[in-house]
């Protein structure tokens, strides 16, 4: 096989919000440093790949959307492969390797990886580079940063094995798992933990000799007191006297110029429209302040159902965005056109999120997310523009492999941004191209309509919580950058009608969170604090459908809401109570978690959602068992959804009298019939 063909491999990506796009551009980037020439395409191009025909290895980064599904740029491709007329050595000639994104406080983690990979062995092909599976709940770096670090072996590997043997259908997996499944003390692993956890994985030996050696130099560390404690600025022993492995340095890739009269820019496929009301639906001292927003999407004619969602893309925050030009130095330029290009000999690509002579302040307000956590590779590209020694080293500390948990604990949990990097180390002066490399597209924020377009036509009602994130040593107290961004439109309430609201998405089609097609169908909904949101647009749909057809038979509606009190945060009070009254709400089940008990003094009183789930256990178990009926989950991911999940076990394992295993396999069956939903955030 010529050795230029040996060399190239092809990475296809599935991406839902870009985290599994940022991830393959990556790879990409660092392909050349490794001496490999990669090609990179979205799943959804399919004119850019055949892989009937592919003899070069193929790397996939699929990602994880709504109820554990392929991101909507990879159900074509998953369509196409599950295709039950294909033969069973379709894709024999196939060697591959694919990492999973997915968050554990979800249910169904990392579910669109795996539909494509089970399927991928199921037609022939084979791994040449064991499957990773990365959290976004404990951080993707975790898993990402050492499975692209072993990623690089595994090629090499499979390249030579290809290039002496003809057999384009050997098995590799075995060549790199070598390096693969040891464990610290070198014993392997069993083969048949293929799908290994890579929260346990070490660097091989020959990956940490890739890191630079980096000995504490005293004459750049400042004396530390012992009684000095770890900081985002300052380490202390056993660290801060340790030799250091980090990572290689990330090669630069773009050149960026600053011209005259920059072009306007846009987004594409955003809307501008108008608030036309705000309501607070939580009394002022309510711990968390939830607004109502009534947009006005007539001109636009958006046609949604209740379930869909839509996308709202909000601006960095504009003092964030000075003072970041202030402190690059680039203030007297923000407005100046910015041109962006690859360096020479480079193979990535420039960000197509970075448009090309629009202006720096639009660039840094609108297409970057200057507020996203620093991985790893930035902070250590950021070391070699540091001026200061000490600085220096605590950068390198933080990015190291012996000082993971201090850049868990100081930079990704602290939700510490660049902004907040350069405060903390003045002598740091990055390049533009610098941030242009390493900083992430500004995503939108989604939200679900809490209205149906039958009760309020030309209007989508979108309800949210202003986020707040307090004060912390790495950084000042402020808002969440969307619900912050929404709530100062509306601060005077609250502001005249009309306030614009700069840039909405068309509706988010959900193929599944709607109501069933058949009305008669009963319903189960839990939506507590915000989660409650959907499901106003579900009854207000099924009021509307009542009242044009009194004769038809429509099935119960059940609603377990709860919030922390009754008189500061019931949300759409007396809308539900109002549901209730005419009969559209056939259950509402309330609680509420910080509220005193009542002068009775009621013992064992439901305090959270899944508490007075289990007290109907048995209308539930009824509900879904017997009359085929649906359960919707909305809300927090983290917490609520799991207790939800956990309680719904229990019930049906009480009621059908089977073990925790059985009752498991019952609710994946709900899953897969689609009667057990979710919309739920972390």
């Amino acid at each position: 096989m010529p050795c230029e063909v040996a060399a190239r491999f092809l990475i296809l990506y599935g991406s839902q919000r870009g985290q599994a796009q940022s991830i393959a551009e990556e790879i990409c980037q660092q392909a050349a440093e490794h001496g490999f020439t990669a090609d990179i395409s979205c799943l959804s191009n399919q004119h850019n790949y055949n892989l009937d025909s592919e003899i070069r290895p193929v790397v996939f980064m699929v990602s994880t959307t709504g109820d554990g599904d392929p991101p909507d740029t990879a159900q074509k491709f998953v369509r196409k492969i599950k295709n039950k007329s294909l033969p069973h050595h379709h894709f024999s000639h196939l060697r591959y390797a694919l990492l999973a994104l997915g968050d554990t406080n979800y249910a169904n983690f990392c579910n669109g990886g795996k539909t494509i990979d089970s399927r991928l062995q199921q037609l022939g092909a084979k791994h040449f580079y064991p499957t990773g599976h990365a959290d976004d709940g404990t951080g993707l770096e975790v898993v990402v940063d050492p499975w692209i670090e072993g990623l690089w072996d595994a090629l090499k590997k499979t390249f030579s094995s290809m290039a002496t043997s003809d057999q384009q259908d050997a098995d590799l997996s075995d060549c790199t798992q070598d390096n693969f499944h040891k464990t610290a003390s070198g014993q392997e692993k069993n083969k048949s933990d293929l799908e290994v956890d890579l929260h346990l994985l070490k660097l091989s030996e020959a990956d940490s000799q890739k890191g630079k050696e980096i000995k504490s130099d005293s004459s750049d560390v400042e004396t530390l007191s012992t009684v000095l404690v770890a900081s985002l600025k300052q380490s202390v022993p056993p660290l801060s006297q340790s030799a250091l492995s980090v990572p290689a340095l990330p090669a630069s890739y773009l050149e960026v110029r600053l011209e005259q009269e920059p072009v306007p820019s846009d987004k594409d496929g955003y809307h501008e429209v108008s608030i036309s009301k705000a309501v607070q639906l939580t009394q002022d001292d309510a711990v968390k302040a939830a607004i109502l927003l009534e947009l006005d999407i007539s001109e636009q004619n958006l046609a949604y159902q209740p379930g869909d969602g839509f996308d709202i893309l909000c601006p960095n925050r504009a003092s964030e965005v000075e003072e970041l030009l202030l402190r690059l130095d680039l203030q007297t330029r923000k407005n100046c056109a910015v041109q962006v290009n690859l360096l020479k000999n480079s193979t990535a690509k420039v960000p197509l999120h970075i448009p090309q002579n629009g202006s720096l302040q639009f660039i840094l307000t609108w297409c970057l997310e200057i507020r996203s956590a620093p991985k790893k590779a930035f902070v250590r590209a950021l070391v070699d523009f540091t001026q200061n020694g000490s600085e220096k080293r605590r950068l390198l500390e933080l990015c190291s492999k012996e000082g993971s948990a201090d850049y868990n604990s100081f930079v990704r949990d602290a939700n510490v941004c660049l902004l907040d990097l350069l405060r903390a180390f003045p002598s740091c002066l990055p390049p533009l191209s610098l941030l242009f490399e390493h900083l992430p597209k500004l995503q939108p924020r989604a939200y679900s309509a809490a209205s149906s377009s039958l009760q309020h036509p030309g209007k989508v009602n979108l309800v949210f919580n202003v986020v707040e994130f307090p004060a912390r040593p790495e950084h000042p107290a402020r808002k969440g950058l969307c619900t912050g961004w929404l709530a100062g439109h509306v601060s005077s309430i609250l502001r005249p009608l009309g306030t614009p609201c700069r840039r909405l998405a068309p509706p988010r089609p959900s193929s599944t969170f709607h109501l069933p097609a058949d009305p008669s169908v009963p319903v189960v909904m839990v939506g507590p604090g915000t989660g409650v949101a959907p499901f106003i647009g579900f009854l207000q749909q099924r009021e509307k459908e009542r009242e044009a057809n009194r004769e038809a038979t429509f099935g119960e509606m059940w609603l377990f809401f709860g919030c922390r009190h009754k008189d500061k945060d019931f949300l759409f009070r007396e809308e539900l109570e109002r549901f209730a009254h005419n009969g559209t709400l056939s259950h509402l089940i309330v609680c509420f978690s910080r509220d005193e008990p009542d002068a009775a003094g009621t013992v064992n009183r439901p305090t959270y959602v899944q508490h007075n789930l289990r007290l109907h256990a048995k209308n539930v178990a009824s509900i879904l068992l017997k009359d085929k009926g649906s359960l919707y989950v909305c809300g927090d991911a983290k917490n609520m959804a799991k207790d939800v999940n956990d309680t719904l076990l229990e019930i049906i394992g009480n009621e059908l009298q089977i073990d925790k295993l059985d009752a498991m396999k019952t609710v994946a069956g709900l899953r897969e019939e689609k009667r057990y939903l979710q919309d739920i955030w972390s």
